[in-house]
């Protein structure tokens, strides 16, 4: 029978624990407290239900294994994508270098005659170019020191030129130049920079002269070919087989791909010149050809060519560029449409002999481009009701001498001073005739001697003569802020233009010289001082009958 104590039924069986086992790498710390077993049990099973939980060495030894046997699956696919990249780049790289080192441009296609399609565009281009009006253009001509920049537009349905001139060769030219069929004016400006620009789309109303190019000049044939290159029927020569025209080569441009035509210039127009000393072309043009460059709408976009003393000419034209161009005052000044009066302005032209009348008179300004080698510029006054004029007018060629000029019933008379005693200012802007008139040897010349007379005659008349002849509207206008009539009036060899305000005076009168070009009278009302009559040349005596003895010394 077992004697031993019992344990209340309630108190739990705790294990009494065993001193730590060094060899299972425990903590000697952790001995006071209660363990697990962590050996094995003696019959190599599990103890107490404990050996899943195993935290021994061999835990350790297992995951030094697993840092020793290399990368993880991640790091080797990354790895093996970086090689793979690298191969390839390095496989595409040389491929592009064997293919660059045996890549040739294929062979550019040979000159050959023109299709029949080319030819008939060839044949247009000058049709084209009247047809589209207007275009912008850049031309070089010559080389070195001679050289010379024109920029601006052409007006092929006008025949107008209106260009920048520049370049080292511009020489008196350079400046604004205006060209109106033959008339040629110009705006000199020797201080312009040597490279042009594009002009004012509405150019200076001052300072403009009718000008003559130098023989030889440069700048001649170059204009000439610019209004050449326009016609109104194709032509026929180009279709034709003996022509000699070929296609070079294609180009292309911002506008599109061009076809390169080597062809002769057009008949009228200035041949290439081969005599011995013509500068070289700049752009080498064989035999001394023309090239275009033609769109496929038969569009000029480009001519290099030879003019005969100017040497290599390159013209590029911006068909995009088509601005409206403005005339010049001395060219006729901007276009309009003329037609018949309307019965407003019917009754102010025919009352104006009664309104210049009531005025009584106006201070006049000139400007009169009367030949290629004379432009006038004068200033003075004009009475209607005394029927006089007093002027003093300088010629821009001749700006220290002064013309004085009196007008009246009579007739004309002249005298020539110098500046100063003539009242003074500039060439391109003199001041008003000095009063009283002076003294001097006035010369009297018969009406309408010139087209000076013919002007001042016409201003004076205005007051107590009715307009001759049909007269038509040509355009509306402003002159000194006032907007004007311009009515174009009186025979046809010698018409005259009417600036006629909304109030019936009279603000400008234009004539047409025999140049070409149009002169102006300026008129603004006013009190005008009393004008002097000229002098009356003294009746000449009868002279006795001349001794037919010899002077003395005459031989």
């Amino acid at each position: 029978m077992d004697t031993s104590a019992t344990p209340p039924p309630d108190t739990p069986r705790t294990a009494t624990p065993r001193p730590a086992d060094t060899s299972t790498g425990g903590d000697p710390g952790s001995s006071g407290g209660p363990t697990s077993r962590s050996g094995p049990a003696s019959d190599g099973g599990p103890a107490g239900g404990t050996g899943r939980h195993r935290t021994g060495p061999d835990i350790a030894d297992s995951t030094e294994a697993a840092d020793t046997t290399g990368p993880a699956p991640a790091g080797r696919r990354r790895r093996t994508v970086l090689l793979l990249l690298g191969l390839t780049a390095v496989t595409s790289a040389t491929a592009l270098v064997l293919g660059l080192l045996s890549w040739a441009p294929d062979p550019p296609e040979p000159a050959r005659p023109l299709t029949v399609t080319e030819s008939e565009r060839l044949a247009a281009v000058r049709v084209t170019n009247l047809r589209d009006l207007r275009a912008g253009v850049r031309v070089t001509a010559g080389t070195g020191a001679a050289r010379v920049e024109l920029v601006g537009w052409v007006d092929w349905s006008r025949s107008l030129l209106y260009l920048d001139v520049g370049g080292p060769g511009a020489g008196a030219e350079r400046g604004l130049l205006q060209r109106s069929g033959p008339v040629l004016v110009i705006r000199p400006d020797p201080a312009a920079v040597p490279t042009p620009a594009a002009p004012p789309l509405v150019p200076p109303a001052d300072r403009w002269r009718l000008h003559r190019l130098a023989t030889g000049a440069h700048l001649a044939p170059v204009l000439d070919l610019l209004l050449d290159l326009a016609a109104d029927r194709p032509d026929a020569t180009r279709t034709a087989p003996s022509s000699g025209a070929r296609w070079i080569a294609r180009d292309t441009v911002p506008a599109g791909p061009l076809d390169v035509i080597q062809a002769p210039l057009s008949t009228g127009v200035p041949a290439a010149s081969t005599a011995p000393g013509t500068p070289a072309a700049a752009t080498p043009v064989p035999d001394g050809q023309t090239r275009y460059w033609l769109d496929q709408d038969a569009r000029l976009h480009k001519l290099v060519t030879q003019l005969p003393g100017t040497g290599p000419v390159a013209m590029i034209f911006n068909r995009a560029d088509r601005p409206t161009l403005r005339p010049v005052d001395a060219l006729g000044g901007r276009p309009g449409l003329p037609r018949a009066l309307t019965d407003a302005e019917q009754r102010r032209l025919d009352r104006l002999p009664t309104r210049l009348r009531a005025q009584g008179g106006a201070t006049v300004t000139l400007n009169a481009p009367v030949g290629e080698d004379t432009n006038l510029r004068g200033a003075g006054w004009l009475s209607w009701t005394a029927r006089t004029a007093y002027l003093a007018v300088a010629d821009l060629g001749v700006p220290d001498r002064r013309t004085l000029l009196r007008r009246d019933t009579v007739g004309l008379a002249r005298t020539d001073l110098p500046a100063a005693a003539a009242g003074g200012g500039t060439a391109e802007a003199p001041a008003r005739p000095p009063l009283p008139a002076p003294a001097g040897a006035w010369r009297i010349s018969r009406p309408g001697a010139d087209d000076l007379s013919v002007l001042v005659d016409a201003a004076v008349a205005a007051g107590s003569v009715g307009h001759r002849g049909a007269a038509v509207r040509v355009r509306e206008d402003v002159v000194a802020g006032r907007t004007v009539d311009v009515i174009e009036s009186g025979p046809a060899g010698g018409r005259l233009r009417y600036w006629i305000d909304r109030d019936g005076s009279l603000r400008r009168l234009e004539l047409r010289t025999d140049a070409g070009a149009w002169a102006h009278l300026d008129l603004q009302p006013a009190v005008v001082p009393r004008l002097a009559v000229n002098p009356r040349p003294a009746t000449p005596r009868p002279s006795a009958p001349r001794s037919p003895a010899p002077r003395p010394g005459a031989r």
